[in-house]
């Protein structure tokens, strides 16, 4: 059982050591995540539209 305390006495003294980022570098990737997101979102369905719109084209 002192194993465990150690442990987790451990995680706690890194836990301190670990540099943390700023809440504006956080809300600043958080933002460039959505907007990447956003826009690949928008290629791939623009994609689809278009490859669907060919399928229909040749099948016809």
């Amino acid at each position: 059982m002192a194993k465990v305390f150690q442990f987790f006495n451990d995680c706690i003294k890194e836990l301190k050591l670990v540099a943390w980022p700023e809440r504006d570098n956080v809300f600043a990737s958080v933002k460039v995540v959505i907007i990447s997101t956003f826009a690949i979102a928008v290629v791939l369905g623009l994609l689809d539209f278009c490859f669907t719109e060919i399928f229909r084209f040749l099948m016809k």
